[in-house]
């Protein structure tokens, strides 16, 4: 009786009957701006399943098929594209990811003569504007009289990638005991074993968030793509090219599942992280 009848003779809080639907404002904002984001997305998957007229993609529904996903491979050019863009980020992400995490090691654990020069660099590189980098790296490519293709998309996509790599990488270095390292060399191991036994899978969590941000960037690229690519087609200009004649749904398709495939990455990611916790 004592506790109800405190409960009783307690003041409500002020604003207590705002309080009761002021709470739904934050978490109805968040709502609609994640449907904000992911609206084009969910077009994109809907309408990958839309029968279209001379294959081409219409905004009126025409009703429900997975003729498209049948077809996925029938337009050799999008296919090669797309083939062309895969390998090229694969590569780029790979050669991306080594060197991002070597410069993150030295930015963290080492003072050079250049060091502040390096961090201004990686940021200037994340700051700058696509196009000037492209036409930076064009100017560049031009005046060394380098065919443009495979190779320099690689090059100006791995040049590209590195800062972001070498930042996300640095940010989990930020705070790691060395001791663990000398405990491991204490008891044997040289330099490369620590690094390896030791230093690398703790740190692992930021090099494959920084790989698979860089392949994302990669695959995803335009603007500088389509400076340094010569005669090579990646599946953005692909794309780009055709909007001008019509886009096949087959473009919807591949990137319903480019996104999907993403997505189980990412879920792939959390589940493992938890089972380690």
């Amino acid at each position: 009786m004592s506790t109800v009848a405190a409960r009783e003779a307690s003041p409500a809080p002020p604003g207590g009957g705002r309080r009761r639907w002021t709470r739904f404002i934050l978490p109805t904002y968040v709502g609609i701006f994640i449907f904000y984001l992911m609206s084009p997305i969910l077009l994109m998957i809907l309408y990958g399943f839309n029968k279209a007229p001379n294959a081409r993609v219409t905004f009126k529904w025409q009703g429900f098929t997975t003729e498209w996903y049948r077809k996925l491979f029938d337009i050799t050019d999008l296919t090669a594209a797309l083939k062309n863009s895969l390998e090229i980020a694969a590569i780029s992400a790979l050669i991306a990811t080594i060197l991002g995490t070597l410069i993150a090691l030295a930015l963290v654990r080492y003072r050079y003569r250049g060091h502040g020069t390096t961090d201004m660099v990686l940021f200037m590189n994340i700051a700058a504007p696509e196009i000037v980098i492209g036409a930076s790296l064009l100017s560049l490519f031009v005046t060394l009289k380098v065919t443009r293709g495979f190779g320099t998309l690689i090059a100006a996509h791995v040049m590209f990638n590195i800062a972001y790599v070498a930042i996300t990488v640095r940010a989990r270095l930020t705070g790691f005991d060395r001791s663990l390292e000398e405990a491991a060399q204490d008891l044997g191991a040289n330099p490369w074993v620590t690094f390896y036994r030791v230093t690398l899978p703790i740190i692992f969590p930021g090099v494959l968030a920084g790989g698979l941000l860089a392949f994302a960037l990669s695959i995803d690229d335009f603007i500088i793509s389509s400076f340094v690519n010569g005669k090579t087609l990646t599946f953005p200009l692909w794309v780009f090219g055709a909007v001008k004649v019509g886009t096949p749904p087959q473009v919807f398709v591949m990137g319903t599942l480019i996104f999907m495939g993403g997505v189980i990455l990412a879920i792939t990611n959390l589940v493992l992280q938890r089972r380690k916790v």
